[in-house]
């Protein structure tokens, strides 16, 4: 899971994030500990600490003293919608600047995208 030229402690979050998103960690479940991440991906405790302190930030996480960390209310709608618009960002708005080029419009867009959809569902 670990990639090169990637900080760990991003990759550690949005590990955490993931399990949250696909709804292995549900909301209100307590979060895996900085020492148990730091086991599993056998990196520095205070690497995995500082993933869970960015996700602790973003109100994804929060502390129950003496317990340890949980997943907040709204977590996962929180993080879809993180994701939705970095995924526009990213790859929707450039895919609308190379279409305007073509001289495509949005009916066209849907008509390419539903195409290639029904490629990959079978």
């Amino acid at each position: 899971m670990i990639e090169e030229g990637r900080a760990l402690f991003l990759q550690i979050a949005e590990s955490v994030e993931d399990a949250i998103i696909e709804g292995s960690l549900a909301e209100e479940a307590q979060a895996p500990s900085t020492n148990e991440l730091a086991g599993f991906y056998r990196i520095n405790p205070a690497t995995a600490a500082k993933g869970i302190a960015m996700l602790t930030d973003k109100g994804v996480l929060y502390k129950r003293r003496g317990i340890g960390m949980f997943v907040a209310p709204g977590a996962r709608e929180l993080l879809l919608a993180e994701r939705r618009t970095a995924f526009a960002d990213r790859f929707v708005e450039p895919l609308l600047v190379e279409a305007r080029k073509l001289g495509l419009g949005p009916e066209d867009l849907t008509l390419l995208i539903n195409d290639r959809a029904s490629a990959h569902a079978d």
